[in-house]
C-alpha cells in the first residue's frame, strides 16, 4: 500500500509542488490548496476529517495554523526556505537589472541570510532580515518591508516567501519570490517519506509482553485465568500467547499490535479486566528489541518495574533506551522517558514541531554540555544524524527560540567560519516561557 502524504500549499504554488513531487515513487499525495492564510485552519480540519494520512507536509505558515489539529504521532515535514533558495532569488533579481543590495528579506532564517551574504560578499549593513516567527502577521511583514524601503531608498527591493505579502506589495515596491525551489521541496518530501517508512517498519518490529499476576496462595489458578482472559480478548487475536513461569504469561506480536491495545502506550485496559475477572492484581511489561530473546528480557525487566508499584500498571522498555510508563488500566497521563521526561517535554515538542524523544535527547545533551556551544555538525554527531539534518534541526530550534548564537569557530585555515550555538532546551523546560506563546499561537 502506498504512503499517503497530505500537502498544504497556496494555490499559486501548486505547479511548483507538483514539479517537486514528480520523482517520488510509492507515495500518493493529497492536496490542500488555499487562497488566503486565514482559510488554512478550516481547510485542513475538513481535510483531516475525510482523508487517511501517513504524513503531513506544509510550509511554516500553514503548519503553524494547523499544528494543533494534527493527530498525535503523525510524521510532519515543515518546508523552510534554504540558503540555495535565497541565492537563486538574488540571481533572478540581478537578471532583472536590480542591484545586489540594498534588500529586505522575510521568513528566511538569519543563519541562511548571513551565510549567503558572506559567500557572495554582500554588504550586510544593506540587508534587513525578518526571520519567520509563529506570531507574525502579514501586516507586520508588510510594514517591515515598507520601513526598509523608506530607509534604503528606491534602489532597494524585497525578497518574500509569503504570497500574501507579495500580493500586497506588488506595484508598490520591487519584489521577488523567495519560495523554495523544487529541489528544496523534493528533499523535504523524500526525507518525510523515508521517516514514514522507518516508523512503519518500526511498528512491524517484533515485540513481547509479559503479564504477571500478583503473588498469591494459588498462583497456578491465577496464571490459567490470565491465560484464558488474554486468549479470549479480541485485540490479542493476532498474537502468540504462552505460559511464562509459575504466574506469568508472555505474548508475542508486532509492535503495532501492542500500540493498539495500549492506545499508543497510554493505558492497558486488560489490567482492569484481569482485576475484575480474576480478583488479582496484574502487572505488565512490554519489550521491543532486535530478537525474540531481547524482547522477552526487556519485557520482563519492564514487568518487574511495574510490580514495584502498589497499583496495577505497565511499562515499555525499548532497546533504543526509550522507556514509557507507568501506564495504568484507565488512561492516566503518559510520561515518556529518554533519561526521563514528562509532560513539559511533550508540550515543548508540540510547540516547536519536533518529536518528544528528540526534545528529550536534546535536553539531556544540553545538561551534558554544561553551557558549551557547539556547531550543527557536532549536534548531528551527538544525535547520530546527518550533517544536513543537523543544520535543519538547528534552524527548527532557532525558530523555536531553543538555541542562541554564540560566535564562530574556524576549523580549517582556508574554510569559512562555522557558526556556534548554545542549546536553551533545559532553560526553556525550566522556565516554560514558551508556554504562553504556544497558547496564543
Amino acid at each position: 500500500m502506498a504512503i499517503v502524504i497530505g500537502v498544504v500549499t497556496h494555490v499559486t504554488h501548486q505547479e511548483l509542488f507538483h514539479d517537486a513531487a514528480s520523482t517520488l515513487r510509492g507515495v500518493d499525495l493529497e492536496w490542500v490548496s488555499y487562497d488566503h492564510e486565514d482559510e488554512v485552519r478550516d481547510k485542513v480540519a475538513e481535510f483531516l476529517g475525510t482523508t487517511r494520512l501517513d504524513g503531513f507536509l506544509a510550509g511554516p505558515v500553514p503548519y503553524t495554523a494547523s499544528r494543533e489539529l494534527l493527530p498525535p504521532g503523525l510524521p510532519v515535514g515543515v518546508i523552510r526556505s534554504s540558503a540555495l533558495d535565497l541565492t537563486l532569488a538574488l540571481y533572478r533579481a540581478q537578471e532583472r537589472g536590480w542591484g545586489r543590495t540594498p534588500i529586505s528579506i522575510d521568513t528566511f532564517p538569519a543563519e541562511a541570510v548571513e551565510a549567503v551574504a558572506t559567500a557572495l560578499e554582500l554588504d550586510q549593513d544593506q540587508i534587513d532580515c525578518l526571520p519567520y516567527a509563529p506570531t507574525q502577521s502579514v501586516e507586520d511583514i508588510v510594514e517591515f518591508h515598507r520601513s526598509a524601503y523608506h530607509r534604503f531608498g528606491d534602489r532597494s527591493y524585497v525578497i518574500s516567501v509569503r504570497a500574501a505579502v507579495r500580493e500586497l506589495l506588488d506595484g508598490q515596491i520591487p519584489i521577488m519570490s523567495g519560495m523554495p525551489v523544487p529541489a528544496t521541496i523534493r528533499t523535504e518530501l523524500h526525507e518525510l517519506a523515508l521517516r514514514i517508512e522507518s516508523e512503519q517498519a518500526s511498528a512491524q518490529r517484533f515485540a513481547a509482553g509479559v503479564f504477571l499476576s500478583s503473588q498469591s496462595a494459588d498462583e497456578e489458578r491465577a496464571r490459567i485465568g490470565l491465560m484464558n482472559l488474554l486468549l479470549n480478548t479480541p485485540e490479542f487475536a493476532g498474537a502468540w500467547i504462552e505460559n511464562r513461569g509459575r504466574r506469568g504469561v508472555v505474548v508475542f506480536a508486532h509492535k503495532a499490535l501492542f500500540e493498539r491495545i495500549t492506545r499508543n502506550w497510554v493505558a492497558v485496559p486488560a489490567l482492569a479486566e484481569a482485576a475484575a475477572a480474576l480478583g488479582v492484581q496484574v502487572s505488565a511489561g512490554f519489550g521491543v528489541g532486535v530478537s525474540a530473546r531481547s524482547c522477552v528480557l526487556l519485557a520482563e525487566q519492564a514487568a518487574a518495574r511495574a510490580e514495584l508499584s502498589s497499583e496495577p500498571c505497565a511499562y515499555l522498555f525499548e532497546d533504543s533506551g526509550v522507556i514509557i510508563g507507568p501506564m495504568g488500566p484507565a488512561g492516566e497521563a503518559l510520561r515518556y522517558s529518554y533519561r526521563e521526561h514528562g509532560e513539559d517535554v511533550e508540550q515543548l515538542a508540540k510547540y516547536v514541531g519536533l518529536s518528544a524523544v528528540t526534545v528529550s535527547r536534546l535536553a539531556a545533551l544540553d545538561h551534558e554540555l554544561e553551557g558549551r556551544a557547539l556547531s550543527p555538525g557536532e549536534l548531528a554527531g551527538h544525535l547520530g544524524i546527518t550533517d544536513q539534518s543537523g543544520r535543519r534541526l538547528i534552524r527548527t530550534l532557532d525558530a523555536g527560540g531553543l538555541v542562541s548564537v554564540e560566535g564562530t569557530a574556524q576549523h580549517h585555515p582556508k574554510g569559512r567560519p562555522t557558526r556556534l550555538y548554545r542549546l536553551r532546551v533545559a532553560q526553556a523546560l525550566k522556565g516554560q516561557s514558551w508556554s504562553s506563546t504556544a497558547a496564543r499561537s
